[in-house]
Order: C-alpha cells, then structure tokens, then sequence
C-alpha cells in the first residue's frame, strides 16, 4: 500500500519514477495560459491569509461547496469573512475524494507551505493559521510564490483595450520571470447584444486612436492593438469560442453588419455567424502575420443557471460542457487560412471528451512538415484537466499524432498556487510511458530517449515552440 502523496504520488512503477524524477521534476514552469493578474504581479501582492488566495473567484470549489449543500455566502457572499468562507471549504474538502480538487488541494499544501495534513475541520484553523501567518512573509508575495515553483515564463490574458500598464512596469524593472500578455479579443465578437457592443467598440476606439464607423476602421484599430501587444512581447493570441465559425461572406455583408449592430439593432443569428467568422478569420491572419500562435478554448456551455447569472454574475461556476457538433467549421477555419498559406501556429483545446480523437485527427490535416506540431492538441483544459482527462488526451494524441512534439500543460488558473498543477500533468505523462515500457509496449533499452521525451513535453518543446 502505498502513502497518500509521497513522492512517487501517481506514480505506480519503478520506471515512471525513474523518468518523472530524472527527467522531468527539476525544470522550469512555461505557464503560456493563465488568467493571473499582471498588477498583482507588478506590486508584489501579499495576501492577507489563506482564504484570499485560496477561495477569491475560485468557481471550482464553490461548485463544490455549493454541491455540498453550502450556502451561497460561504462562497461569493461579501459580507462572509475569509476565515469562515474557508472553514466551509475544509468541511467541503473530505467530500471531494476522487474529484481533481482533493488533489490538489493537497499538493498545493504540501508544495507551497510544506504542510502534510489532511485538511478536514479538525485540522482547519491550525492549517488556516499556519498558512496565513507564513503568507504575511515577504517569501510568501506573489513574486517569491513564482520564484518557488521554478516558473520563467507567464502569459497572462488581456483584453485589446487594456493598457498592458503593468506589463510595461515589469519589463522596465527587470523582473527576471518573463510576464508577457496574451491577445484575448473575444469581446469584438460579443454582438449579441448591440448596446454593450458599441461601448466596447467606443473604449477601443479611444485606445486606438482610431476613429470607428465601419467594419474597415474595427479592423484598423484591432492592428494598431495587435502591434501594441507585440511590442509588448507578445507571441499568443487566445479566443473563447462555443464553436469554430467558418461561414461564407462577402465585405459588402459585413460592412453592412457592423452598421446594423453598431446602430443599435439585433442581429440575426446567421449575421452573428458571419460577423463572428470575419472577425475570427482577420485575427488569424495578424497572428500569421505576426508569427504569433494561436489558441482556441471551444465547447462551454456558459451561464446556464439564469438566477444564479443575475444575482452574482459570469464565472462564477455555473457553466458546462457543451455539446455542439464542431468537425465541419473547425475543418472549413483551417482550410480557409491554409488555402492561402497563411495558418499560423496553432492550439485547440475541447472541453467535451467525445471530440478528443475529432481534435487529435484534424490537426493530421495541416501540419506543415516545416514546424514540428505546428497544429496542437491542448492539454485538457477545465473540466478535463484532472488525471482522467489528461490522460484521455495523451491517449488520443498518442493514437493519432505526435505525443512525443506535445507542448504540454498551462495552469489556466487565476491563482498563484496553481502551479502544482504542472507538477500533477508531469507524473501523470510519466506514469502513462512508465506503465508502457513496464508491459513490454515500449522498449526499456531507450528510456534515455523516453526520458528526453519527457523532459521536451514537460518543459523544452513549449520553449522551443513559443520562441520564449
């Protein structure tokens, strides 16, 4: 029997140990997706105690906490102290064995604060108050935290209106860990409702520096952007889509479109598709242009619970798997850009697990035989980014492609203690190739080649990919 935790956690072979703590366990963290706060990062922030860090907009646990029957003011209540929001939580946590959250609340404990315990109410305030005591050092600041998970590269995700201040305070400074924006437009194809479209399209104008009243002035003002953040050091764009959009259209239509919404009209949804396709095909061609790679998280079902929506707002852990069909547009997207050649890096993550061999066969399609894995599968991404989910991924990208030119795992988190998620995404690669040469599947006589494989998954094809 083996201890909860130790470690060799997850671990189950004599081999899979050898190559996660040979090859893998001692590098750096390239965290290219995640929703850290770049100001928190420029000052340095000290958190007060150990419910800030650990509850503030963490839609997984008060998806939990709700679903253990506790009330809503234990989880987004402003009026709950962050000793009783969390003392909820350690009553939550017992009942969430087997669920990805007893994991890594526990690795999270163990890595960040050396604790070993078991966090259930008994053990509450004294791991409450270790905790926050030991957060009111200057080792516990958002920077040393970064500086403890060995992490060199950050891409945090930001709007084409924000000011990337903080980025540019960073870079002034010198601060040794690479903090660098991402190009997240999703709000440009935000149509659906005209009235918050055209104050958005109003705040990006004055960005800009642009003035906008047709289709053609969006676009200009979005390259002015586009070229603000690459000279900011940006090499990614992200998108958050429901589904790819591919439809056919002419500038005639378009111009027409933007007019109809920016006039304070409703679209209808066939106008909303061709908008959001223009808008989709335009961005990929500046990220080609600019050789940046492209990513697109696709298939949640956001908002489903209408009185929680209007009450505390988007996510706040009332969103789902999706289940839209997706092969044709996705398809129609690529080929469109590829016709031209013009595909720029690519990553795509799926939150519904039906579409894993779908994804892990369309990027068989456009590899280029220039850029090793030029076109990616995404490690598994909010839902399926547990053990279950990660694996299914590998497997299906191991059937069907290049496991071996992955460019691995991303925290995807708002919060400085994610980064043991990395470490989680690296015993479970280990364990998967482990277990395989253990039965004879691959050959033991070329561990040091595996343990190289390893070692480009979990850290240097990510590197090598991204131009860090």
């Amino acid at each position: 029997m083996k201890n909860f935790l130790d470690d060799n956690f997850v671990l189950e072979t004599d081999t899979a140990q050898e190559l996660y703590h040979k090859y893998s366990k001692h590098l750096p963290i390239i965290d290219y997706h995640c929703h850290l706060d770049p100001q928190m990062i420029a000052d340095d922030y000290q958190f007060s105690n150990l419910g800030e860090i650990w509850l503030s907009g963490d839609h997984y646990k008060w998806r939990a906490m709700r679903t253990n029957g506790i009330d809503e003011k234990y989880c987004t209540g402003k009026d709950t102290s962050d000793w009783e929001k969390f003392e909820k939580w350690a009553e939550t946590v017992p009942y969430t064995m087997r669920n990805p959250l007893y994991h890594w609340t526990h690795l999270e404990l163990k890595t960040a604060f050396g604790i070993n315990k078991i966090l259930k109410p008994e053990t509450a305030r004294e791991i409450y108050e270790e905790c926050t005591a030991k957060l009111q050092t200057k080792e516990f600041s958002a920077r040393n935290l970064m500086r403890h998970y060995n992490v060199e590269v950050v891409c945090t995700t930001d709007d084409p209106t924000d000011s990337l201040e903080y980025h540019l305070a960073l870079q002034k400074e010198g601060f040794e860990i690479k903090v660098l924006p991402t190009w997240r437009p999703d709000k440009v194809m935000a149509v659906e409702n005209p009235k918050s479209y055209r104050t958005y399209v109003e705040r990006l104008a004055e960005v800009s520096d642009v003035n906008i009243s047709s289709f053609s002035d969006l676009i200009l003002a979005l390259r002015s952007r586009h070229d603000y953040f690459a000279k900011m050091g940006c090499k990614l764009s992200d998108h958050g889509i429901e589904e790819f959009y591919a439809e056919d259209y002419s500038s005639t239509e378009i111009e027409a479109i933007f007019n109809k919404v920016y006039g304070g009209k409703d679209l209808s949804k066939e106008e909303i598709s061709k908008f959001k396709s223009a808008i989709l095909y335009e961005g990929a061609i500046m990220d080609w242009e600019k050789g940046w790679t492209q990513q697109f998280h696709f298939g949640a079902l956001r908002n489903n619970n209408t009185r929680k929506f209007r009450q505390i707002g988007v996510d706040t852990g009332f969103d789902s798997i999706g289940d839209s069909i997706v092969a044709l547009n996705m398809s129609r997207f690529l080929d469109k850009l590829d016709v031209d050649d013009k595909l720029a890096k690519t990553i795509i993550y799926n939150l519904n697990p039906k579409d894993n061999d779908l994804i892990a066969s369309m990027i068989g399609n456009f590899q280029d035989g220039v850029i090793a894995g030029k076109i990616q599968f995404g490690s598994g991404w909010w839902f399926l980014d547990q053990k279950t989910g990660m694996e299914a991924q590998m497997n299906s990208l191991s059937n069907l492609g290049l496991l071996s030119r992955f460019v691995g795992m991303l925290t995807d988190s708002r919060s400085f203690l994610s980064y043991p998620r990395h470490e989680y995404f690296r015993r479970i690669l280990c364990n998967l190739l482990g277990n395989d040469i253990e039965k004879g599947l691959l050959p033991i006589s070329e561990i040091e080649f595996i343990g190289k494989i390893v070692g480009d998954i979990s850290y240097y094809n990510a590197k090598n990919f991204f131009k860090f």
